[in-house]
């Protein structure tokens, strides 16, 4: 049955008096290749490609965000500390400099919204039970602020914003995101921002200077990690 004009007008994506929303598109048919793409999903970060996550990857029943951290927890003890976060960042190929930059910065900004009580760690411990309360703003929203994965989210990222080349992003799209994404004053957010998309594309570009879907969706799971480590090895040589 055709739908009415008002029930066309109901469900539309697009208005003609702003012209960004047809712009950044958003996806109507998410729902013919992945089950309630709006429901935010606790274990796995799926998409319409990997409606059940990614294969092999094993979630240990913990968040999606909990298990993006949990690459960097070198003695599975639930803590990560900065040399922890060095190791895993060199292990996925940044630099030595790149590694003790990043993993100084992101430890010191993190640490203490996951710490258990009021008294500040010297060493910036990231707690991983708590890693939902680090979550920042102008954010992608693939993550919710408990930490589990929004796969509508981050197919309209690449919906929006992947104008060259369908699920796929180049450096200049990359950089736009993060600009739509930013909020009025979130300084921190800004930051934190630009420095975690610009360090995934220089790690996981591909040959033509293209950052995926698929990395991007393995980034939010930590398997992108694991899988660049063993490639870096000499073990991976293709994802997925």
């Amino acid at each position: 049955m055709a739908r009415s004009a008002t029930e066309k007008e109901a469900l539309a994506t697009e208005a003609r008096g702003a012209p960004i929303t047809s712009e950044r598109k958003l996806r109507s048919d998410l729902e013919t290749s992945l089950p309630k793409p709006y429901m935010a999903r606790a274990l796995v970060a799926c998409d319409t490609n990997n409606p059940n996550g990614t294969q092999g990857h094993n979630h240990n029943n913990l968040s999606v965000l909990q298990q993006h951290a949990a690459y960097f927890d070198q003695d599975n003890n639930g803590i990560v500390y900065p040399w922890e976060s060095y190791v895993g960042m060199r292990a996925v190929g940044l630099n030595p400099v790149a590694s003790f930059f990043l993993s100084t910065l992101i430890n010191m900004a993190l640490s203490y919204s996951t710490l258990p009580g009021w008294i500040p760690n010297p060493l910036f411990p990231v707690y991983i039970d708590n890693i939902h309360k680090s979550k920042h703003g102008s954010d992608s929203g693939v993550y919710d602020t408990e930490g589990r994965f929004v796969p509508a989210n981050l197919e309209n990222m690449f919906s929006k914003y992947a104008r060259t080349v369908p699920d796929k992003m180049s450096l200049r799209e990359v950089w736009d995101m993060t600009q739509a994404n930013r909020l009025p004053f979130d300084f921190f957010g800004w930051l934190s921002s630009k420095v975690e998309w610009l360090s995934l594309y220089a790690i996981a570009k591909d040959e033509e200077g293209f950052l995926s879907k698929e990395a991007v969706r393995r980034l939010f799971d930590g398997s992108l990690f694991e899988y660049l480590a063993k490639k870096n090895s000499g073990g991976a040589t293709k994802m997925g």
